[in-house]
Protein backbone atom coordinates (compact mmCIF):
# COMPACT_ATOMS: atom_id res chain seq x y z
CA UNK A 1 0.00 0.00 0.00
CA UNK A 2 1.25 3.35 -0.88
CA UNK A 3 1.97 5.96 2.19
CA UNK A 4 -0.34 8.49 0.28
CA UNK A 5 -3.43 6.76 0.49
CA UNK A 6 -3.32 7.55 4.54
CA UNK A 7 -2.47 11.11 3.61
CA UNK A 8 -5.13 14.03 3.32
CA UNK A 9 -5.12 17.78 2.84
CA UNK A 10 -8.40 19.30 5.13
CA UNK A 11 -9.01 22.37 4.17
CA UNK A 12 -9.86 23.79 7.69
CA UNK A 13 -11.35 27.36 8.46
CA UNK A 14 -12.25 26.75 12.36
CA UNK A 15 -16.05 26.77 11.41
CA UNK A 16 -18.58 23.85 12.48
CA UNK A 17 -18.67 22.05 8.75
CA UNK A 18 -14.84 22.15 8.53
CA UNK A 19 -13.89 21.09 11.97
CA UNK A 20 -16.29 18.37 12.11
CA UNK A 21 -14.98 16.96 8.12
CA UNK A 22 -11.35 16.79 9.84
CA UNK A 23 -12.81 14.58 13.02
CA UNK A 24 -13.91 12.63 10.24
CA UNK A 25 -11.14 12.26 8.18
CA UNK A 26 -9.04 11.36 11.72
CA UNK A 27 -11.92 8.80 12.10
CA UNK A 28 -11.03 7.05 9.05
CA UNK A 29 -7.15 6.78 9.51
CA UNK A 30 -6.28 9.62 7.28
CA UNK A 31 -2.92 11.47 8.50
CA UNK A 32 -4.30 15.09 7.94
CA UNK A 33 -2.65 17.99 7.37
CA UNK A 34 -5.05 20.76 7.37
CA UNK A 35 -4.76 24.03 5.64
CA UNK A 36 -6.17 27.64 6.17
CA UNK A 37 -6.45 30.89 4.00
CA UNK A 38 -6.24 34.62 5.71
CA UNK A 39 -7.98 35.83 2.51
CA UNK A 40 -8.85 39.36 3.49
CA UNK A 41 -12.32 37.75 5.33
CA UNK A 42 -13.91 40.49 7.66
CA UNK A 43 -14.25 37.50 10.16
CA UNK A 44 -10.35 36.83 10.83
CA UNK A 45 -11.79 35.43 14.29
CA UNK A 46 -12.01 31.93 12.05
CA UNK A 47 -8.10 31.79 11.77
CA UNK A 48 -7.53 31.55 15.64
CA UNK A 49 -10.38 28.90 15.77
CA UNK A 50 -9.04 27.09 13.27
CA UNK A 51 -5.42 27.05 15.10
CA UNK A 52 -7.08 25.81 18.14
CA UNK A 53 -8.73 23.05 16.43
CA UNK A 54 -5.70 22.14 14.63
CA UNK A 55 -4.12 22.14 17.79
CA UNK A 56 -6.95 19.80 19.74
CA UNK A 57 -7.10 17.71 16.70
CA UNK A 58 -2.73 17.10 16.88
CA UNK A 59 -2.67 17.10 12.91
CA UNK A 60 0.49 16.42 11.39
CA UNK A 61 1.04 19.99 10.09
CA UNK A 62 -1.21 22.99 9.77
CA UNK A 63 -0.61 25.98 7.27
CA UNK A 64 -2.14 29.29 7.13
CA UNK A 65 -1.92 30.98 2.97
CA UNK A 66 -2.38 34.66 2.54
CA UNK A 67 -4.53 35.53 -0.13
CA UNK A 68 -5.55 38.78 -0.28
CA UNK A 69 -9.09 38.44 -2.26
CA UNK A 70 -10.26 42.20 -0.90
CA UNK A 71 -8.37 43.68 -4.10
CA UNK A 72 -11.26 41.98 -6.51
CA UNK A 73 -14.09 42.82 -3.85
CA UNK A 74 -17.37 41.68 -5.42
CA UNK A 75 -18.62 40.06 -1.62
CA UNK A 76 -19.86 41.23 2.16
CA UNK A 77 -16.93 38.76 3.29
CA UNK A 78 -14.29 41.13 1.24
CA UNK A 79 -15.38 44.52 1.48
CA UNK A 80 -17.49 47.13 3.69
CA UNK A 81 -20.48 45.83 2.50
CA UNK A 82 -22.87 44.96 5.17
CA UNK A 83 -23.06 41.61 5.84
CA UNK A 84 -27.63 40.39 5.59
CA UNK A 85 -28.82 39.66 8.86
CA UNK A 86 -32.36 38.17 10.16
CA UNK A 87 -33.00 36.73 6.41
CA UNK A 88 -36.00 34.35 6.72
CA UNK A 89 -36.05 30.30 5.48
CA UNK A 90 -37.54 31.34 1.91
CA UNK A 91 -34.22 34.20 1.90
CA UNK A 92 -31.53 31.61 2.62
CA UNK A 93 -32.61 28.82 0.45
CA UNK A 94 -32.70 31.18 -2.33
CA UNK A 95 -30.56 32.86 -4.61
CA UNK A 96 -27.25 33.62 -4.38
CA UNK A 97 -25.90 35.99 -1.46
CA UNK A 98 -23.81 38.70 -0.87
CA UNK A 99 -21.51 36.66 1.20
CA UNK A 100 -20.90 34.42 -1.87
CA UNK A 101 -17.00 35.00 -2.09
CA UNK A 102 -16.08 34.71 -5.96
CA UNK A 103 -14.65 31.12 -7.06
CA UNK A 104 -13.31 31.20 -2.96
CA UNK A 105 -13.94 27.13 -2.90
CA UNK A 106 -11.79 26.88 -6.54
CA UNK A 107 -9.07 28.76 -4.91
CA UNK A 108 -9.15 27.44 -2.05
CA UNK A 109 -9.13 23.50 -3.58
CA UNK A 110 -6.26 24.91 -6.12
CA UNK A 111 -4.07 25.59 -3.14
CA UNK A 112 -4.80 22.12 -1.48
CA UNK A 113 -4.47 20.41 -5.04
CA UNK A 114 -0.81 21.85 -5.23
CA UNK A 115 0.01 21.14 -1.80
CA UNK A 116 -1.28 17.49 -1.88
CA UNK A 117 1.03 17.05 -4.78
CA UNK A 118 3.90 17.52 -3.14
CA UNK A 119 2.94 15.62 0.19
CA UNK A 120 2.12 12.62 -2.60
CA UNK A 121 -1.28 12.66 -1.27
CA UNK A 122 -4.63 12.21 -3.39
CA UNK A 123 -7.11 12.87 -0.49
CA UNK A 124 -8.36 16.11 -0.36
CA UNK A 125 -11.48 17.07 2.15
CA UNK A 126 -13.57 19.78 2.07
CA UNK A 127 -16.56 20.92 4.55
CA UNK A 128 -19.42 21.79 1.64
CA UNK A 129 -22.65 21.41 2.28
CA UNK A 130 -25.83 21.22 -0.15
CA UNK A 131 -28.60 21.07 2.58
CA UNK A 132 -28.28 23.65 5.12
CA UNK A 133 -26.26 26.04 2.80
CA UNK A 134 -26.49 29.53 1.56
CA UNK A 135 -26.99 29.17 -1.92
CA UNK A 136 -23.28 29.34 -3.04
CA UNK A 137 -22.81 27.86 -6.30
CA UNK A 138 -19.20 25.78 -5.05
CA UNK A 139 -20.67 24.16 -2.55
CA UNK A 140 -22.78 21.80 -4.58
CA UNK A 141 -22.25 18.33 -6.06
CA UNK A 142 -21.82 19.05 -9.68
CA UNK A 143 -18.83 21.83 -9.42
CA UNK A 144 -17.03 19.12 -6.67
CA UNK A 145 -17.28 16.66 -9.51
CA UNK A 146 -16.23 18.91 -12.22
CA UNK A 147 -13.74 19.71 -10.41
CA UNK A 148 -12.40 16.36 -9.21
CA UNK A 149 -12.42 15.55 -13.49
CA UNK A 150 -9.85 18.86 -13.66
CA UNK A 151 -7.37 17.87 -11.14
CA UNK A 152 -7.69 14.57 -12.65
CA UNK A 153 -6.59 15.64 -15.62
CA UNK A 154 -3.98 18.50 -14.25
CA UNK A 155 -1.96 17.13 -11.68
CA UNK A 156 1.30 14.65 -13.07
CA UNK A 157 0.49 12.30 -10.18
CA UNK A 158 -3.24 11.56 -11.77
CA UNK A 159 -1.86 11.95 -15.38
CA UNK A 160 0.68 9.07 -14.65
CA UNK A 161 -1.76 6.80 -13.71
CA UNK A 162 0.03 6.26 -9.91
CA UNK A 163 -1.64 9.03 -7.35
CA UNK A 164 -5.20 9.40 -8.87
CA UNK A 165 -7.58 12.56 -7.06
CA UNK A 166 -10.47 12.53 -4.71
CA UNK A 167 -12.20 15.20 -3.42
CA UNK A 168 -14.04 14.02 -0.48
CA UNK A 169 -17.07 15.80 0.61
CA UNK A 170 -18.44 13.73 3.56
CA UNK A 171 -20.98 16.24 4.54
CA UNK A 172 -22.60 17.34 1.18
CA UNK A 173 -25.86 15.65 2.27
CA UNK A 174 -25.94 16.00 5.36
CA UNK A 175 -28.38 18.71 7.65
CA UNK A 176 -26.52 20.74 10.04
CA UNK A 177 -27.59 18.98 12.87
CA UNK A 178 -27.03 15.55 11.30
CA UNK A 179 -22.88 17.11 11.16
CA UNK A 180 -23.57 18.27 14.70
CA UNK A 181 -24.30 15.06 16.15
CA UNK A 182 -21.77 13.21 13.93
CA UNK A 183 -19.62 15.72 15.55
CA UNK A 184 -20.32 14.99 18.70
CA UNK A 185 -20.20 11.73 18.51
CA UNK A 186 -16.43 11.79 17.41
CA UNK A 187 -16.07 14.05 20.71
CA UNK A 188 -15.68 17.27 18.56
CA UNK A 189 -15.55 20.50 20.84
CA UNK A 190 -17.24 23.28 19.38
CA UNK A 191 -16.56 25.75 21.63
CA UNK A 192 -13.50 25.95 20.02
CA UNK A 193 -15.00 27.15 16.65
CA UNK A 194 -16.97 29.62 15.61
CA UNK A 195 -19.48 30.27 12.77
CA UNK A 196 -19.96 34.34 12.03
CA UNK A 197 -20.02 36.11 8.82
CA UNK A 198 -20.08 39.44 11.52
CA UNK A 199 -18.22 38.91 14.64
CA UNK A 200 -18.47 41.62 17.53
CA UNK A 201 -14.62 43.58 18.31
CA UNK A 202 -14.21 40.75 20.74
CA UNK A 203 -14.97 37.89 19.10
CA UNK A 204 -18.77 37.34 19.93
CA UNK A 205 -21.03 35.88 17.12
CA UNK A 206 -23.84 38.05 15.50
CA UNK A 207 -26.58 35.69 16.12
CA UNK A 208 -28.39 37.14 12.84
CA UNK A 209 -25.72 36.61 9.87
CA UNK A 210 -27.01 33.12 7.56
CA UNK A 211 -24.01 31.27 8.96
CA UNK A 212 -25.35 32.23 12.79
CA UNK A 213 -28.78 30.96 11.81
CA UNK A 214 -27.82 28.06 10.41
CA UNK A 215 -25.61 26.89 13.30
CA UNK A 216 -28.35 27.93 15.66
CA UNK A 217 -31.04 26.06 13.85
CA UNK A 218 -28.74 22.88 13.53
CA UNK A 219 -27.97 22.58 17.52
CA UNK A 220 -31.62 23.32 17.85
CA UNK A 221 -32.37 20.62 15.88
CA UNK A 222 -30.73 18.13 18.12
CA UNK A 223 -31.85 19.54 21.19
CA UNK A 224 -28.10 20.65 22.38
CA UNK A 225 -27.02 23.74 23.66
CA UNK A 226 -24.81 25.85 21.24
CA UNK A 227 -21.67 26.80 22.96
CA UNK A 228 -21.01 29.95 20.80
CA UNK A 229 -20.96 33.00 22.46
CA UNK A 230 -23.32 35.43 21.25
CA UNK A 231 -23.32 39.43 21.44
CA UNK A 232 -27.58 38.78 21.83
CA UNK A 233 -27.92 35.38 23.21
CA UNK A 234 -30.03 33.29 20.68
CA UNK A 235 -32.65 31.20 21.78
CA UNK A 236 -31.29 27.95 20.18
CA UNK A 237 -32.45 24.85 22.50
Amino acid sequence: MFEHKKIAVVLLSGGLDSTTMLAIAQSEGFDCHAMSFRYGQRHQVELAAARRVAERAKVSQHVTVDIDLRAFGGSALTSDAPVPKHRGPEDLSSGIPITYVPARNTIFLSFALAWAETLSCGNIFIGVNAVDYSGYPDCRPEYIAAFERMANLATKGAVEGRLPVKIHTPLIHWTKGQIIAQGLRLGVDYGLTTSCYDPAPDGAACGACDACQLRIKGFAEIGVQDPTRYSNAPLNG
